[in-house]
């Protein structure tokens, strides 16, 4: 536990080649995402996964901290510093990668701020949160503004079939993005959780994970 976050972290036997933070998506815990983890560990980074606020075993409610406990668990890893997050996830990778320094975002099925706050509204994401102060963090952070304005390289991952948040969303987020160093793969079919545990797509994050981190491939 760190600051009330559960967490876990995985290191592999040599010294990491850096770090990869994993956050989740809304309603769902750090263990659905230890596959990436372990994937990042065989790759030679250390990564974490932690339960969010209203989450998993660090309980409570999502607020106005969410970015900030981003911060405060990216001080755990080893630089260089990925983050790699999943639907709220996605949208908290971007939102937190500068502040986090984060030489890397994988951003999967990212949501954008007014799709999580209907989702919050009509209790579609039904999970503890403080409302008022998630949907205040939720307008000070525009993603199409953060990738116009970001250096950080990122990469993006969609569902076609996606039926939550449709892909179109990345899409334009790839093309309003700043960042030299950029990647879009929309897939064929699957849904909204189907493309975060495909172990060949895990492995092209981590690829370009080391890409942008400056390492061989």
């Amino acid at each position: 536990m760190r600051d009330g976050l559960a967490y876990t972290l995985w290191l592999p036997e040599k010294p990491p080649a850096g770090g990869v933070l994993v956050l989740h998506g809304a309603g769902s815990c750090k263990e659905n995402h230890h596959d990436m983890a372990r994937a990042a560990r065989t790759a030679g980074f250390a990564a974490l996964c932690f339960d969010m606020r209203g989450h998993g075993e660090t309980g409570g409610r999502l607020d106005a901290r969410a970015v900030d406990d981003v911060v405060a668990m990216a001080e755990l890893l080893p630089r260089p510093l990925a983050l790699r997050g999943s639907s709220m996830g996605g949208f908290l990778a971007i939102a937190a990668a500068g502040a986090a320094g984060a030489a890397a975002v994988v951003a999967v099925c990212p949501a954008g701020a007014p799709l999580l706050r209907t989702g919050i509204a009509t209790g579609r994401l039904d999970f503890p949160v403080d409302r008022p102060a998630v949907e205040r963090l939720l307008d000070e952070h525009d993603l199409f503004a953060i990738v116009e304005r970001s250096r950080v390289p990122l990469l993006l991952l969609h569902a076609r079939g996606d039926d939550r948040v449709p892909y179109e969303h990345s899409v334009e987020l790839h093309e309003r993005a700043a960042t030299p160093l950029k990647r879009l793969i929309v897939v064929p079919g699957g849904h909204h959780g189907s493309v975060q545990h495909d172990a060949e797509l895990q492995g092209e994050s981590l690829r370009f994970v080391r890409r942008a981190f400056g390492l061989p491939a």
